[in-house]
């Protein structure tokens, strides 16, 4: 064999292996994506399944093997097909929003308003009734019955009494803001409800005879 025949076939060898291990390395990447694939996707798909106790890792944006393990876990709890994507099914079983939606639409000013008002209203309650209060600000904000912003909602005359006796001025703490990403992000325990108080505290005649969707914590939710 002359030496450049070696050559040739040592190249040959290398470039057939290159192609093997690229490949797999190809479908382990493949295998570890979200709809979007973008690290805000990613920080949003961790921050839920952590918020719902599947995740414990850094909510980092990047979908490794820890992350994908979570939504395995979660999608078996679910019944659905385990294979570690975050698609169409597990997304919306998440109750999340990838790659667009509210979130895509909401200013760095909307979610600390939001937040506030989640702060005042809601600081003490369930994690869940928090997301709650914020979907209802959400949904009024997509009905006609309602302003079409997030401060004209929140600063109605009447509508929230955090605005009338000041806690709207209270800063929000860390857990007031997951609640109003999650809730942006599309997240709404309520299922459409326009409508919360609290028994305990509500004086309103009108208010009592909405009928009560569910309960939260201390907060009735209603839809209309």
């Amino acid at each position: 064999m002359t030496k450049r025949k070696g050559l040739l076939m040592v190249a040959a060898v290398m470039l057939v292996t290159a192609l093997i291990f690229g490949t797999a390395a190809v479908a382990v990447s493949a295998a570890n994506i979200v709809k979007g694939d973008t690290a805000e996707n990613n920080k949003t798909v961790q921050q839920r399944l952590a918020d719902l106790g599947y995740y414990a890792g850094k909510v980092d944006g990047i979908f490794g093997p820890k992350t994908r393990a979570a939504v395995k876990s979660f999608q078996k709890k679910k019944g659905l097909v385990q294979d570690g994507i975050v698609g169409a099914k597990t997304e919306k079983a998440l109750g999340i929003t990838l790659g667009g939606g509210a979130k895509a639409t909401a200013n760095t000013a909307d979610t600390a308003l939001l937040a506030r008002c989640i702060h005042a209203e809601a600081r003490g309650e369930p994690y869940t009734g928090q997301v709650a209060v914020g979907a209802v600000i959400l949904n009024r904000v997509k009905s006609s019955k309602f302003p079409n912003t997030i401060s004209g909602v929140i600063y109605q005359p009447g509508a929230f009494t955090a605005v009338s006796d000041g806690q709207m001025n209270l800063s929000p703490n860390e857990t007031s803001l997951k609640a109003a990403r999650d809730a942006l992000n599309g997240w709404d325990p309520t299922n459409g409800c326009l409508y919360y108080y609290n028994p305990a505290t509500a004086t309103s005649k009108w208010i009592w005879s909405l009928r009560v969707e569910l309960k939260i914590g201390k907060h009735s939710f209603a839809r209309a």
